[in-house]
């Protein structure tokens, strides 16, 4: 298995209700939220990896550090942008941003860990 150092991936989504921080908790404006923003970088992150990993296997996050820096409405257009910095092992090393049509939203650093999905979720069961 071999993850380029250097590769890339662009995703967007739209801005829903779903993703407002009034609606998720986090806070009480109707704004995209933080966490939204974060699982967006996650699974952006997660969906670059997959395509190299041999079939059993997936990634799990393990560190989020990531400044939300602009808001963006509802029904704006958000593209993350992620790109794999460091590959040691297991553990991969992304820089994530996320930008609207105004620019840049979010930014920041997050790694994840390769594993058997078989024999993580058998250590969960645990």
């Amino acid at each position: 298995m071999d993850i380029p150092v250097g590769t890339t991936l662009k995703r967007t989504m739209t801005v829903g209700e779903e993703h407002l921080a009034s609606r998720v908790g986090s806070g009480g404006l109707d704004v995209f939220a933080t966490p939204a923003m974060i699982a967006f970088m996650e699974g952006t992150a997660l969906k670059l990896a997959q395509d190299f990993l041999p079939e059993a296997s997936s990634t799990v996050g393990t560190l989020v550090n990531v400044k939300h820096v602009k808001a963006s409405p509802l029904g704006a257009t958000i593209t993350c942008e992620t790109t794999i910095t460091e590959v040691d092992g297991r553990r991969l090393v992304y820089e994530v941003k996320a930008f609207d049509n105004a620019g840049l939203i979010g930014e920041g650093i997050h790694e994840r860990f390769i594993v058997d999905c078989e024999k993580f979720m058998s250590k969960v069961a645990k």
